[in-house]
């Protein structure tokens, strides 16, 4: 082998045609990757980000000892990841679309990776690599997911310890009632907040734990009931804090400091479960042993520079990045077009035989919900099941803003789901069929609502939450437009009612709402 005579190298010519070749790379990606940074900045539970390409990089340059002996020969089959990659980052900025065009950054890298060194070194460098996804937001709707169902396990036992504290709370969904102070969770401890810098700093102690795959496996995975049982903890600590010294502990600098201090005990807690399986099982080894941060291989300290070679699929990759990145200069500017549309501010308090009132959401829960406008109106008719009207409007839903599913945010509330499905409504769509709509029976403690729900998505109206995605990427692709709204409608089971009278209410209002939210929602 070439790497027992002596170490292999670069040329200074090679390494500046390296070089060269992301930044080639990155011209076409640069808007996306400049969001990126933004979204470091602006978003905790990604702040780490900025982190990890200068980790991996130094990941990388651990393993210099094993490059310098092993061949590159390269792999044309990177130039299916470039490929894949160029085809992403088309769709994503013809949609505008930044977390497709992030992601599709990263095939061509992987690709560029693979042409010029081969799969062999690419395994070698796996670790390396794989941490530049962890840099990456989740898509909106699934980390929005994620948090709330993380959000309320969290809750639920942190009023556990305040419980335990002797202190007297009352929750409902996400909302806890101290008596002085009501605390939010979905803002003050949001569930994603440590999940992410956790499972990073897990991913890292798991590739340093020598050890076989499944302990590595184990300690990786545990980030995530660490983070909602510290969630849990934080939770507890606020609880008792403000009901012993006010609600003062719960704000400003002090929270704060309590969500840095529940955060490094999250990853003692790591460490501590990484110490405790080397402790089970045949294979058990000294601490120092188990989790060691040298490099496997020592660099060496002498031998002949032996220059490598750029492979040919290398210089076929770099000549389509070339091309790839000259031509993102010519494609045009595309700006989101937003269709004219009347505020909700206009909307009608009579609606046929019933009237209304309109009602505000409170700031936090704007805030989480980012939306450009909004109704939340209620409306009654003499001797009838009132019915509120909720409407949540964005002029755009590419970076991620979108509207939130009822089915996910009701169980924030404290409300369960006793019934869920879909039903025609004997109501004409837009296109003449009967309209389909989400069905939900949800109870909260002896209180039952009816809900009816559905996405009105630039003409279409759609039931199924994934295809509302499909749907925003195409359009966004093909009609230069992600516009939309989520539609609500919630009647309660009044006492001496039953459901079928709420669900004649919902269905005769649903009749006559949709025609005047024309205006206000374009097709």
């Amino acid at each position: 082998m070439a790497g027992d005579a002596g170490t292999l190298r670069f040329s200074l010519g090679a390494q500046a045609l390296i070089a060269l070749s992301v930044v080639l790379a990155l011209i076409p990606f640069w808007p996306a990757l400049s969001a990126l940074y933004d979204i470091w900045n602006l978003r905790p539970e990604y702040s780490h980000g900025i982190l990890i390409p200068p980790l991996a990089a130094y990941l990388a340059w651990r393993e210099r000892a094993r490059l310098a002996s092993t061949p590159f020969d390269g792999s044309w089959t990177g130039l299916i990841l470039i490929g894949l990659g160029m085809l992403m980052w088309l769709a994503g900025e013809l949609s505008t679309i930044w977390v497709i065009v992030q992601y599709s950054f990263l095939l061509v890298f992987y690709g560029l990776v693979v042409l010029l060194a081969g799969w062999r070194v690419f395994r070698t460098l796996w670790m390396p690599l794989l941490i530049l996804v962890f840099m990456i937001p989740l898509p909106a709707f699934f980390s929005n997911n994620l948090s709330l169902q993380m959000q309320l396990i969290s809750s639920h036992i942190g009023v556990i310890l305040v419980r335990l504290a002797g202190i007297s709370v009352f929750v409902e969904g996400n909302v806890i009632d101290l008596g002085v102070y009501q605390l939010q969770v979905a803002e003050a401890c949001d569930g994603l907040r440590y999940l992410f810098p956790l499972m990073t700093l897990s991913f890292v102690v798991a590739y340093f734990y020598r050890g076989p795959f499944w302990k590595r496996a184990v300690l990786f995975l545990s980030s995530i009931p660490v983070t909602v049982l510290m969630n849990s903890l934080r939770i507890g600590v606020i609880g008792i804090t403000v009901e012993h010294w006010g609600p003062s502990t719960a704000e400003g600098l002090l929270h704060e400091f309590q969500g840095w201090m529940v955060f490094m005990l999250s990853l003692a807690v790591v460490l501590l479960i990484a110490w405790l399986l080397s402790k089970i099982g045949k294979d058990r080894a000294p601490w120092h042993q188990v989790l060691s941060f040298e490099p496997a291989v020592s660099p060496p300290q002498s031998g002949p520079r032996i220059d490598r070679v750029l492979p040919a699929s290398f210089l076929s990759g770099v000549a389509v990045v070339a091309v790839v990145a000259v031509g993102s200069f010519f494609l045009p500017e595309r700006t989101e077009a937003v269709p004219g549309r009347s505020a909700f501010v206009e909307f009608p308090t009579q609606i046929g035989q019933w009237s209304g009132r309109r009602g505000t959401i409170e700031s936090i829960y704007l805030n989480a919900l980012q939306v450009d406008d909004y109704l939340m109106n209620d409306y009654a008719r003499q001797n009838s099941t009132p019915v509120n009207l909720y409407v949540a409007y964005y002029d755009s839903q590419r970076k991620g803003q979108s509207a939130h599913s009822p089915r996910s945010c009701l169980p924030g509330g404290g409300w369960k789901l006793s019934e869920f499905g879909s039903r025609n409504i004997g109501v004409p769509s837009a296109g003449g069929e009967p309209m389909r709509v989400n069905r939900a029976l949800i109870e909260l403690g002896a209180n039952q609502q009816l809900v009816y729900y559905w996405f009105q998505q630039r003409g279409r109206i759609i039931t199924n939450e994934y295809l509302v995605k499909w749907f925003i990427f195409w359009d966004a692709l093909t009609r230069n437009r992600s516009d939309g709204a989520l539609i609500r409608l919630t009647a309660p089971i009044l006492p001496g009612q039953t459901v079928a009278d709420a669900e004649r209410e919902l269905a005769q209002f649903s009749a006559a709402v949709l025609p005047r939210l024309s205006g206000y929602v374009p097709d």
